[in-house]
C-alpha cells in the first residue's frame, strides 16, 4: 500500500481503475483504457487495482462497486466516477486536471491542440 501511496503523489494525474477479474463492465473497460493510455502518453498514469486482491485500498477508498475509477493529483483524489465510462469522458478528465497542474489552456483564446502539445512535451523533460 505504500507504494501506492507514493504512486498517487504525483504532479500528473493518475487515473486509478478498481476492478475486478469477473466483473464484465470492467473486462469491457480494458480497451477502452488501453486506448486511453495510448492517446494520453506520459502526461497521466493509468494504474489497475484488483479489489479482490487489494482489499485494504478497496475499502480505504470505499469502493463499493466495480469498476470505480477515481484520478488522483498529488496525493488527493480530484474525480471520481463508478460504472462504465467512455474514453472521451475519461480523456476530458484527465487534460483538465493535466491543464491545472501547468495553467495551460485558461484563456477561451487559446489553441488547445497546440498549447497541450507544448506542455506533453514539457511534462516528458521534467
Amino acid at each position: 500500500m505504500e507504494k501506492f501511496e507514493e504512486l498517487i503523489q504525483s504532479e500528473k494525474p493518475v487515473l486509478v481503475d478498481f476492478f475486478a477479474t469477473w466483473c464484465g463492465p470492467c473486462k469491457a473497460m480494458h480497451p477502452v483504457l488501453e486506448e486511453l493510455k495510448g492517446q494520453i502518453g506520459d502526461g497521466a498514469r493509468i494504474v489497475k487495482i484488483d479489489v479482490d486482491q487489494h482489499e485494504e485500498l478497496a475499502a480505504k477508498y470505499r469502493i463499493q462497486a466495480v469498476p470505480t475509477f477515481i484520478v488522483f493529483k498529488k496525493g488527493e483524489a480530484v474525480w471520481r466516477h463508478s460504472g462504465v465510462i467512455k474514453g472521451s469522458e475519461l480523456k476530458g478528465v484527465i487534460e483538465q486536471n493535466y491543464e491545472e497542474s501547468t495553467n495551460l489552456c485558461h484563456s477561451d483564446f487559446c489553441q488547445r491542440t497546440d498549447i497541450r502539445l507544448q506542455g506533453w512535451s514539457k511534462s516528458t523533460t521534467q
